[in-house]
């Protein structure tokens, strides 16, 4: 399978080959204020999946475990692209509403619930973990 995507304004654009690792929803309080929502929808590649064309911008964020948190986003026009984590090396996650046919994603774990907003519902078949997935 081949997915591809793009920031906002198009100056970084993205190819991947091959099927998604995971899909999941990151309710933690870094996410929401990235997000600018309450809740980030993400989803994992294998780093040599992924071709990426164009500069990110990258800060660098700690979660609640201390643990340094690379967030990627177009320095144009500010749309979030892609995290990195320095436990996890290998994987990139990318921001789901960057791609461009959404229709494969299919979210199969909700993490962070913990700092979920009150007024979000979450499917109870759909696994939960309140706290740090990792």
């Amino acid at each position: 399978m081949t997915m591809t995507g793009q920031c906002l304004c198009g100056a970084v654009s993205y190819t991947i080959e091959g099927d998604l690792q995971m899909c999941g929803v990151c309710h933690c309080k870094n996410c929401q204020r990235q997000a600018g929502s309450s809740y980030s929808v993400l989803f994992a590649v294998a780093d040599e999946q992924i071709v990426i064309e164009g500069v990110l911008t990258t800060y660098d964020d700690h979660a609640d475990s201390g643990n340094v948190v690379h967030r990627h986003f177009c320095g144009i026009c500010g749309s979030p692209v892609k995290t990195s984590l320095p436990t996890q090396p290998g994987v990139t996650f990318i921001k789901a509403g960057t791609l461009d046919d959404t229709s494969v994603l299919h979210p199969q774990i909700h993490f962070w619930t913990g700092s979920k907003q009150p007024w979000v519902e979450i499917d109870s078949d759909v696994p939960q973990i309140e706290g740090n997935p990792g």
